[in-house]
């Protein structure tokens, strides 16, 4: 089985190599592409204003000067040999729950891979204090890590359909289990800009993360994590409200096709 591993958080990221070893307990056929730099919060974004430059770090592993859905674009189009059988996006530092899929470049690298056919999955390390860079413990996704991987290695997974999995900020001991969930709803609300001042006088606002009003359904990925379990999230591509179509027709007086 060949994987492709990339991320969000840049080449050098320690969830990367986490990710590796991860990967390495599923298969030997492992290739490596990756932001060069951090691109937390890119999204589904790619870069069209400016060249994207590739560099190889040795065999089967380049860092992308762009976005992680360049990476995964240049990786299946100009640098493997043969489509990989599976894409691996992550581990990432830090949640990506409920909204945060439209915002993450984890999940955004395995959209990717999913409307390109291949079977694709976010991983995704939660962790419980701000202000802890490089030094998340990323236990949890260790250990649970190929064993969660391994039941959707041959799951029927539906056209472009991609899964989304998050740990938990606990002990990898303290893991309830993995529990199967809907994507959840949660408003960072007001709180999470900050205003300051630069050295030179200027105001500034940093987009921050705290601040979080959770609104939890009962078996939704914000509840499994505040639960202690690991989550295992099913999302899809088309986003196409079904519920709507009658009447927005209706509105127009079009026709049903």
């Amino acid at each position: 089985m060949r994987i492709l591993l990339t991320n969000d958080d840049g080449y050098h990221a320690p969830g990367m190599a986490v990710l590796e070893a991860i990967a390495r307990q599923l298969s030997d056929d492992i290739w490596v592409c990756a932001p060069a730099e951090e691109q937390s919060g890119a999204g589904h974004s790619l870069t069209l204003s400016r060249p994207v430059r590739i560099r190889e770090h040795g065999p089967q592993r380049w860092s992308c000067s762009g976005t992680p859905t360049d990476s995964v674009m240049m990786a299946i189009s100009k640098l493997m040999p043969e489509k990989p059988d599976l894409i691996l996006s992550g581990v990432n530092r830090g949640a990506n729950l409920g909204d945060d899929v439209t915002y993450s470049g984890t999940v955004s690298a395995a959209i990717e891979g999913a409307l390109a056919g291949i079977r694709s999955i976010a991983l995704s390390q939660v962790y419980a204090k701000e202000g802890m860079g490089d030094t998340v413990p990323f236990e949890p996704a260790e250990t649970w890590g190929a064993k969660v991987l391994r039941p959707l290695l041959d799951l029927d997974m539906a056209p472009r359909t991609l899964i989304n999995i998050n740990f938990p900020a606990i002990p990898a001991a303290d893991v309830q289990g993995i529990r199967v969930t809907r994507q959840g709803f949660h408003d960072y609300g007001r709180g999470s800009i900050v205003e300051g001042t630069d050295p030179r006088g200027y105001r500034y606002y940093w987009f921050g993360l705290h601040g979080i009003e959770h609104s939890p359904g009962h078996d939704s990925d914000l509840e499994a994590i505040d639960d202690r379990y690991i989550s295992v999230t099913p999302l899809q591509l088309d986003l196409t409200h079904d519920a709507s179509l009658a009447a927005l027709r209706g509105a127009y007086g079009a026709e049903t096709p």
